[in-house]
């Protein structure tokens, strides 16, 4: 099924412009006719760039899966109740994909099937909660833990973001300090500071020498980073062995790798323990979490406890024996086990992984200021003691 670029025109004459999955021309104007539009111009174009299509914000989800959960409580028809979502929703492709969604349903597909159709926005643990509440008639049930779910991932995103936005922001500010400061204060000092005529210190040799190289070939040093980063970035996308080691050097990382290790298991028990619940069996559902997780070190590690399982391993063993979760963890899956409320026990350890990653991003902010500050303090005392030291040996051989 293509992606075509459309240009419509509504009852009341305004013009519509969007994108909307096809078999072809007259598939889309059949679609558009649906949706009460005219065909103008249909156009076919990729669906996905170097960097993937548009993606639709979580945001948009969660009021998403609010919406279709109350009118679904309240026994309103699915096909009713997306078609006046569709209508409501203001994000120009997710529009497009529950439009896709309507159609594929009136095609007599179910839900959980139309949802599969579009990836990209209905990710395989969503598919798998919603066909597993299509079965068990728990729809309702489903979409309000795939909300709860949704809304502690943008929570998690949040302090994810903290950890890498703030250093990555003020360390911009330093480097732009820096190279500003190489680049145009520097020069201008060289020469005064040489018509001295005094013998220049090893720290002021230095410095000038790094500026001339910044002054010099100052577009190779903003280029090499730049490049540098899309190579990486095309190696880890075509390259799985490379993906592997960076992934693993990752969680080697000091502090940081601690703490993406924490967010990774809290990711997973959280889904794990949302797809057991809701009536997935064990083995579907870790089987379903490992696409999730996004480090391919941990996704070995469940495939690996998959096996385990799958030979006749206890869920406690199999985490034992692949060593993903410290022992305390690994204490509350087996009372959980042993319980029958394996689900409780793995919404306790996304609990208690959650308040481990705000204590910890707490800790490293607290650590990250002073460190910065430490390391901007240290450029510039450098620079200003390279520059000011010769002009104070001259002052006090004047003074004697």
């Amino acid at each position: 099924m293509a992606v075509f670029q459309y240009k419509a025109v509504a009852a009341d004459g305004r013009m519509a412009h969007g994108r909307i999955d096809a078999l072809n021309v007259i598939d889309l104007e059949m679609r558009l006719k649906r949706m009460e539009l005219d065909l103008v111009t249909g156009v076919p174009i990729a669906s996905h760039g170097l960097f993937g299509g548009r993606k639709v914000p979580r945001r948009e989800l969660i009021t998403f899966c609010f919406h279709l959960e109350q009118l679904s409580r309240a026994g309103v028809p699915i096909i009713e109740g997306l078609t006046d979502l569709r209508d409501s929703i203001e994000h120009p492709r997710f529009r497009e994909v529950i439009a896709g969604t309507i159609e594929s349903i009136e095609g007599g597909q179910t839900l959980s099937e139309a949802m599969a159709q579009h990836p990209g926005v209905f990710d395989k643990v969503f598919v798998s909660l919603v066909r597993a509440g299509e079965s068990t008639g728990r729809l309702p049930e489903v979409l309000k833990n795939i909300i709860d779910s949704l809304k502690w991932e943008d929570e998690l995103a949040s302090h994810t973001k903290k950890v890498i936005m703030y250093p990555a922001f003020v360390g911009s500010i330093v480097m732009a300090a820096t190279f500003f400061l190489m680049i145009y204060m520097v020069p201008q000092l060289k020469q005064f500071v040489k018509n001295m005529g005094q013998e220049l210190p090893p720290q002021t040799k230095a410095l000038f020498f790094v500026s001339d190289l910044l002054v010099a070939y100052w577009y190779i040093v903003l280029l090499l980073p730049i490049i540098g980063g899309a190579i990486g970035f095309l190696v880890l996308r075509t390259n799985p062995a490379a993906r592997l080691r960076f992934d693993g050097f990752k969680l080697r990382l000091p502090v940081i790798g601690d703490i993406t290790r924490k967010i990774i298991l809290s990711r997973f028990a959280n889904t794990f323990a949302l797809l057991y619940s809701s009536g997935i069996p064990i083995l579907d559902s870790i089987r379903t979490t490992q696409s999730v997780v996004g480090n391919r070190v941990i996704e070995e590690g469940l495939v690996r406890v998959e096996q385990l399982i799958g030979e006749g391993q206890n869920v406690t063993s199999a985490f034992h024996t692949v060593g993903l979760f410290p022992p305390l963890v690994i204490r509350m899956l087996k009372v959980g086990e042993g319980t029958g409320a394996l689900d409780d026990a793995l919404t306790n350890v996304s609990y208690f992984y959650n308040r481990d990653v705000k204590e910890s991003v707490e800790k490293v902010q607290a650590m990250i200021e002073p460190m910065l500050t430490v390391l901007l303090g240290a450029m510039l005392g450098w620079i200003m003691l390279s520059v000011l030291g010769p002009v104070y040996d001259v002052i006090s051989k004047i003074k004697t």
